[in-house]
């Protein structure tokens, strides 16, 4: 625990200071990319953004530092300029995203089924508390395991728990090869016949990256070694997809301008299931993503909702009302019902790092 030396971070220390003795709540945003998630906004506003920059940068050792406000474009940029990326491909939802809101997201694009997700590449954190205390978790080098596990809960907290000013990523070397195919499955089997596909070759030793079954067409990226990429694409057949095109379709899944998330009149779902789950039955188009772990649908009424949640339930995982108008947020709740025991959990760590409720109150539960 060390007093914050830095400028900037002391008179941040100082705001949250007052604003816990006044008992003020402050709502903690950077670029605002995705003000959208989450439940209502509330809150004086705390900009993050001064505090940008990479503080530490070490490619042999495959990790990065980067300060709260820094620009998520710009970290990527200075990575690629050394053949590295944050693996877990980020979704950005606007040029004003930044890592804190990164990390306070919790958000991973396709590759999250094949790399892992946000929390899995967290090394370290520095972090000031409710209190205006700068505490350090973690580290800035691979094997440096110490406080991990405080690390990784900041990542989806969405700002609840304390202001990450600072976090140290793992970073990865980017593929030397990719290879997009297309496989066209018309049909009103279309969905199961993907993801029978995508379980058989889930079992495989297959440099799979990322999968989307969307319209009736299942897409899979392959990535790795030039060798095992073009094996597995003879193996897999299918139609190959120019490199151009490949990317803005990925692109346009991580980023959500894909032609399925233009639909605003109705709220978006995003269920979190066991890949080997077969089709759900629930009305309307979905997609389907992860190797068939992700499953994202659009509904409008509170019946479609309920049989949402329920059908997510039943097949052991859970659903995320991603997108929605606030009133259908207050009604429905973003986030799956906690749990007893997990709840009190979710107490304990708000008490712990901020027990005065400073920190973007109701963000993720109306209690919290």
């Amino acid at each position: 625990m060390n007093g914050p030396f830095d400028p900037c971070l002391a008179r941040w220390s100082e705001r949250i200071r007052s604003a816990t003795t006044e008992r003020k709540p402050l709502r903690l945003r950077g670029g605002g990319s995705k003000d959208f998630y989450g439940q209502a906004l509330s809150g004086e506003l705390f900009d993050t953004r001064e505090y940008a920059g990479l503080a530490a940068y070490e490619p042999t050792e495959l990790v990065v530092t980067a300060r709260c406000g820094t620009p998520l474009a710009e970290l990527e940029a200075a990575l690629a300029e050394k053949g590295q990326s944050l693996a877990f491909e980020p979704p950005h939802f606007g040029p004003a995203a930044t890592v804190g809101g990164c990390l306070a997201a919790g958000l991973a694009g396709p590759r999250r089924a094949r790399v892992g997700a946000v929390r899995d590449f967290v090394l370290g954190v520095k972090l000031i508390d409710g209190q205006g205390r700068l505490l350090n978790f973690g580290g800035q080098v691979m094997k440096n395991v110490a406080g991990y596990d405080v690390s990784r809960l900041l990542a989806g907290s969405l700002g609840t728990l304390g202001l990450v000013v600072e976090v140290s990523f793992k970073v990865l070397p980017v593929a030397l090869a990719e290879q997009t195919l297309r496989f066209d499955l018309p049909g009103e089997n279309s969905q199961s016949l993907a993801l029978a596909r995508l379980n058989e070759w889930g079992g495989q030793p297959l440099p799979i990256s990322a999968s989307a079954w969307v319209d009736d067409t299942l897409h899979v990226r392959l990535a790795g070694a030039s060798a095992a990429v073009c094996a597995a694409a003879q193996k897999l057949g299918g139609q190959r997809v120019a490199a151009d095109q490949a990317s803005a379709f990925w692109i346009s899944l991580r980023e959500h301008s894909h032609g399925f998330f233009a639909v605003r009149a109705a709220a978006l779902w995003r269920l979190s299931v066991p890949a080997t789950t077969p089709a759900l039955p629930l009305p309307g188009a979905q997609f389907v993503e992860w190797g068939g772990a992700q499953r994202w649908l659009h509904a409008s009424s509170p019946a479609e909702h309920q049989a949402i949640r329920q059908a997510a339930a039943q097949a052991g995982g859970h659903a995320t009302l991603f997108r929605a108008d606030p009133e259908t947020k207050a009604a429905v709740g973003v986030f799956q019902p906690l749990a007893a025991p997990l709840a009190r959990i979710h107490r304990e760590l708000k008490a712990a790092f901020d027990p005065h409720g400073v920190f973007n109150p109701g963000r993720m539960y109306a209690e919290f």
